[in-house]
Order: structure tokens, then C-alpha cells, then sequence
């Protein structure tokens, strides 16, 4: 009976999604236990992908394997700091930046969509999507009611509730709910924050439901929920999570907002992989019982650039990989694996009686290329800018720039050699005494102090070259400004006096190097290439001949490698290269000989 019962829901949800093809309005609302379209009970089968991550030339690609996996929506993180890179600047019509035209691609595709604006999202993106510009303030606080913070929030409201406003289930589109900042309940507790945020929601044009989401426990979920909001559980799997959220609130409906086919990894660790068989018992568990759930994620992408986040475990700092691939069931490049295989089969087999799930869409073709040579270009010590004099060293923040790299510069008056101490490194230095390479430290380590040689300069220079990795995105440690943070200490002695040079290796500033024949035994080199292409296709450039930088292709900012892994190829979408010559540049703070890379189809 219970099956019979869980067909026919399936059955509505299938004619469902079918019936928003005809963009007019609709109703989705809230009973006590279940999601309402139309007046009539509905099973939400999501699968999460966040269009930032995603090439916007594949979102219809990754839109279509999903539902090919069986889901029925699609649910999507927005990154309000992708979006509002420059304050009181809003971009929602670059590359992969235009929201709403995802929005309406699902819908094009029969998907519903949750939607997932933040202001905070954590989602393994720098500092969790809030912008960095915040952070030039020096006691902001974020995530409550400070004055300071709500204006800008109020700001990203307005102007991103203008772009999806009229693509709401109420008025033909695909939007069923929208989500109240997020996991709130594992940081704070201002309910008047959240209900403030709601507010300004409801002021901006949005009138569909509500939901928040929050682990299963009793403190997050009284932290973290609204009234009249449905519960989302991160994740919920079994008939104790669903009681948890009906103890907070029994007149609202409950749903596993988070369900983790795959897992994050950090530089340094073994890839996480999951097996299949957790994921399917608990989304068998979700179907057997009629509950509501979303695939989180269904597939992650990649954190092109600077855009990788960070957690603050380990000894302090764990920064995320370049790639999201989340060991998702659509892997990074958008192929199936044996996790999506699985989970197909089994939602499939919830279908009525002679449906059948629609095929999945052919692969995105993938190429290789043999061995490149890179050459010398030039290195950061020929494209120092102007020097800002600072008596003592300041944060990237302080110094008006949000990513990238910057060298701190001055002469050792006084104490010449010794114990150095960079007190609060974020992230990773190296450090240079008259021009030679001392040695790295390393946060991720908790590596702060390093000993200077004694040389026979009169007025020793000490250089050091931090990179400000991605700032943490998730719990207590939100605020995490870049650079050196506090002072640099020498046997006990404040180092004074400093020139700092701002490297921020954004477009223009890499599009500004020019070719130099710089002494190549100093780290901090660039080097440069290319490879000629007869025809396109998604491809990984493997970095395991170089050490730790950053890498371009025609322009375009794959993100950082490091050899210690466990990632050592970046992906590049077929969409960044070009048939006949392709350009790459590389930076390495450490490699001063040229290496090879090469393209391979897959991530290993």
C-alpha cells in the first residue's frame, strides 16, 4: 500500500513538473506534513548545482542530468561576493552571472527550483559568499543585526530579489521556496536577525514559501528556524531527524535539505569518497516515506580563481581545493559515475508503471595534449606597483585588495638574524633575506616562526610574500582577513617601516605582464606557453611538474595547485580554449625552472 500510495505521488509529480511548461501561475504552500502544488501533495526530488561553479555554456547540460537521474528540481546556492565583487556594483549578466537566465533554463527543462540566496551560504566558497569588502571594517561584525552589515545585506536583497521576483511559482516560474540565510543554528542565535532577513524578502516582491536549514539537533534547529518556515534538515535521514523537526515545529513540513552523496576535500588530505551505499539506503529511506529531499550536491563544478573557501579544523586552517567535484554523482566534467548509476536505478524504480526516467544526456566530448614546455616569462620582483609605506604591516583588506598576493618589504635595523615570527600568517609565506629564499610557513600547518642566517649586509632586507588563500566559510572563525594580521617579531624585537606591494593577479593585472629576463633563481617566477588545438573539448592541465601557484588559460583562471595534492590537474572547460594556439601562464612560488604540463581527460 505504502508504494502504491508513493506511485501515485510520483505520478503527480511527474505531470507536475510537465505542467509549469506553461509558465502560468501557481500555488505551492504548506500544510502540516507535506509540500502543496496546486492544493495537492508533492514529493520534491532535488538535485543542488550552483551556476558559479558551472561554465554557463553546460548549465543546461548539468540541468538535463539531473533530471535524468530522476530529480524534479534543481536547488541553487547564490554567492552574493560573485555578484557584488565591487561595493554597491552589482554584475548579473557576466559569464556565468546571470541568474536569472539559470532560473528560467530550469524551468525551460521542466525543473523547479529552490532557491538558496544566503546572505550566507557557507558551501565551501570563500568566506561563505559574504563579500570581502566587509572586512575593511575593522569590528564588523556578520551574520546579526550590526547596522553596518544589514546595509549591506539590505542592498544584495533588493537588488537580487528584483532579478528573480517575477520568476516565482505565484507568477509562472519555477521558484517554489526560498531559503532564510543558512545553518544558522550552528552559529549564532539572533532570531531577530532571521526574522529581519525574512522581512526584507517579503519587501522585495517575494511571496512563496520559506524554509531554513539546519542539522537535525534540538539547539540548531531552535537557533536556526522561523516560525511558519518549513524545516530543512542537513541531512535528514531516518524517523529521529524528522521527530527533531517536529518537536521545534509540528505545523510546518520537514525535508532533508542536505543529502550528502559525496564530501568535501582539503589540500593536503585523501580525497573523500563516500561509497554508494549510504547514499542509497537513506534516499530509499526518503522515497519509502515520502519525504521531500535534495542531493547535496548532485554536482559541484569547480572554484574557478580565488573562490575556494576554507574550514577552521585541524590545526587552524584546512583551504579547500580548487576542484568541487564533491565526488558528486556527476563528477566535476559533468560524466556520470557509478553513484549516479545507482541512484538513477533506484528512483527509477519508484516510477509508475510504464514511465521511465528520460535518457541521460550524451557526454561532454574531452581531449588530451601531449607534453608542453613552459619558458621562463618573468617573475613578481619586475611587477612590483607602487609601494604603500606602513609602519607596521596591515591586512590585504586594510590595503583596499580581496585576493591574490602581496610582499612585505623593509630593512632589519637592530636585531639582523634570529627567530622571525609572523604572528598570525593568513595564509602562506615565503620569506627572502637580500634577495635569497629562506624557507615557507604554512598556517595549514600552524607554522608561524622561522629562523633568519646571519649575512654580512649592514642593513639586512627582508622580503616577505604571503598568499591569501580562501578566506573560512563555515562556524566561529568567519572573519579571516588576509595577510599578516597582527606584526612580524625578530628575537623578540617589532619590525617597523614597511613597503607593501599589492599583487592582486586579477585579469588586468596578469594581462599587464610584460616579458623580462629576471635573474630565475629567485621564487615568485611566471612562466608561459602554449599548445596548439584542432578542435575543442574539456580537458585537465596537469601541474604535477610544478609546486604551488596559480595557473591561466587564455586569460581565464583555472585556480591554484600545490603538490601536495591530492589534487594535481585542473579542469578547463572545453568553453576557455580555442581552436589553433592556446596560451597558458603559470605562477609558482616556489619552482625557478621551467617544467611541462599537459592535458588529460580526466581528473586522475
Amino acid at each position: 500500500m505504502r508504494k502504491l500510495l508513493l506511485t501515485t505521488c510520483l505520478a503527480v509529480t511527474c505531470f507536475m513538473a510537465q505542467a509549469q511548461a506553461d509558465k502560468k501561475p501557481h500555488t505551492f504552500a504548506l500544510s502540516k506534513s507535506d509540500f502543496l502544488l496546486d492544493g495537492k501533495p508533492y514529493q520534491i526530488i532535488s538535485g543542488e548545482m550552483h551556476p558559479a561553479r558551472i561554465p554557463k555554456e553546460y548549465w543546461r547540460h548539468r540541468i538535463q542530468m539531473a533530471k535524468a537521474m530522476g530529480c524534479n528540481t534543481i536547488a541553487a546556492y547564490i554567492f552574493w561576493n560573485y555578484h557584488e565583487g565591487t561595493e554597491g556594483t552589482f554584475d548579473f549578466t557576466t559569464e556565468n552571472r546571470n541568474i536569472a537566465e539559470f532560473v528560467k533554463m530550469c524551468q525551460e527543462e521542466n525543473m523547479w527550483v529552490l532557491f538558496r540566496p544566503g546572505p550566507y551560504v557557507c558551501a565551501e566558497w570563500e568566506f561563505g559568499g559574504l563579500p570581502p569588502y566587509l572586512l575593511r571594517i575593522p569590528d564588523i561584525k556578520v551574520r546579526c543585526l550590526d547596522p553596518r552589515y544589514m546595509v549591506a545585506v539590505e542592498r544584495y536583497v533588493k537588488a537580487l530579489a528584483n532579478e528573480v521576483k517575477d520568476l516565482q511559482v505565484t507568477k509562472g516560474g519555477p521558484i517554489l521556496m526560498v531559503q532564510v540565510e543558512n545553518e544558522y543554528g550552528s552559529f549564532g542565535n539572533d532570531r531577530n536577525y532571521l526574522l529581519r532577513l525574512k522581512e526584507l524578502w517579503d519587501q522585495n516582491g517575494i511571496n512563496v514559501p520559506y524554509y531554513t536549514a539546519d542539522g537535525p539537533t534540538a539547539f540548531m534547529l531552535e537557533a536556526g528556524s522561523i516560525p511558519g518556515a518549513a524545516i530543512g534538515l542537513d541531512s535528514g535521514g531516518s524517523d529521529g531527524d524528522f521527530a527533531a523537526a517536529t518537536r521545534q515545529n509540528p505545523d510546518v513540513p520537514s525535508f532533508s535539505s542536505e543529502s550528502y552523496p559525496g564530501w568535501l576535500t582539503h589540500w593536503g588530505e585523501k580525497w573523500a569518497r563516500p561509497g554508494v551505499d549510504g547514499i542509497v539506503k537513506e534516499i530509499k529511506y526518503l522515497l519509502d516515506n515520502k519525504k521531500s529531499f535534495n542531493f547535496y550536491v548532485i554536482h559541484g563544478g569547480t572554484n574557478f580563481g580565488f573562490t575556494a573557501g576554507a574550514n577552521s579544523g585541524g590545526k587552524g586552517y584546512e583551504p579547500d581545493l580548487t576542484s568541487y567535484d564533491y565526488d558528486a554523482p556527476i563528477n566535476e566534467n559533468g560524466d556520470t559515475t557509478a553513484k549516479y548509476n545507482a541512484l538513477r536505478n533506484l528512483i527509477g524504480s519508484y516510477l509508475p508503471k510504464g514511465k521511465k526516467l528520460p535518457k541521460i544526456p550524451a557526454a561532454i566530448p574531452t581531449i588530451t595534449f601531449p607534453d608542453v614546455q613552459l619558458q621562463p616569462f618573468t617573475s613578481i620582483w619586475e611587477h612590483l606597483p607602487q609601494a604603500i609605506p606602513s609602519v607596521q604591516p596591515k591586512t590585504f583588506e586594510a590595503y583596499g585588495q580581496d585576493y591574490g598576493f602581496m610582499v612585505y618589504k623593509t630593512k632589519l635595523i637592530g636585531h639582523k638574524s634570529g627567530k622571525l615570527t609572523i604572528t598570525e600568517l593568513h595564509d602562506y609565506a615565503t620569506i627572502y633575506l637580500n634577495g635569497k629564499y629562506i624557507g615557507k610557513l604554512d598556517r595549514r600547518l600552524g607554522e608561524q616562526t622561522i629562523t633568519l642566517p646571519k649575512s654580512d649586509v649592514k642593513d639586512p632586507v627582508l622580503e616577505i610574500l604571503v598568499e591569501g588563500m580562501g578566506r573560512i566559510n563555515f562556524a566561529q572563525y568567519l572573519i579571516d582577513r588576509k595577510g599578516i594580521t597582527d606584526r612580524v617579531v625578530l628575537n623578540g624585537m617589532t619590525l617597523m617601516n614597511w613597503e607593501v606591494y599589492g599583487l592582486p593577479m586579477n585579469d588586468a593585472f596578469i594581462h599587464s605582464l610584460k616579458a623580462s629576463k629576471a635573474a630565475t633563481d629567485k621564487p615568485g617566477q611566471y612562466f608561459k606557453g602554449s599548445f596548439q588545438l584542432a578542435k575543442t573539448g574539456d580537458t585537465y592541465i596537469d601541474m604535477s611538474a610544478f609546486k604551488k601557484g596559480v595557473v591561466w588559460v587564455n586569460g581565464h583562471n583555472l585556480g591554484r595547485f600545490w603538490e601536495i595534492g591530492p589534487q594535481k590537474r585542473l579542469y578547463c572547460p572545453a568553453s576557455w580554449l580555442k581552436n589553433g594556439e592556446n596560451e597558458v601562464i603559470i605562477f609558482d612560488l616556489h619552482q625557478t625552472t621551467a617544467a611541462t604540463i599537459s592535458g588529460q581527460r580526466t581528473m586522475e
